[in-house]
């Protein structure tokens, strides 16, 4: 009988927090889709004048392996 109740009460306790957890979860994702407002691609390339920055020619390496070495 002991077991039972204890069982029963550790039941309710874990539905309950459970409940819990759901019922605060949306808070947090309008609380973050609130703050998350994002500028578009345009306006972040017109305050970092991205026109302004010198052109860069950078030699593509993405296939050169190291050679192995024949005795």
């Amino acid at each position: 009988m002991k077991r039972l109740v204890i069982s029963g009460l550790f039941i309710v306790a874990v539905i309950a927090v459970g409940a819990g957890m759901m019922r605060s979860r949306p808070a947090a994702i309008e609380l973050a889709s609130a703050t998350a407002a994002m500028p578009s691609l345009l306006e972040l390339h017109a305050t970092a004048r991205a026109n302004e920055l010198p052109m860069l020619e950078m030699e593509d390496q993405s296939l050169v392996y190291p050679t192995v070495e024949k005795r």
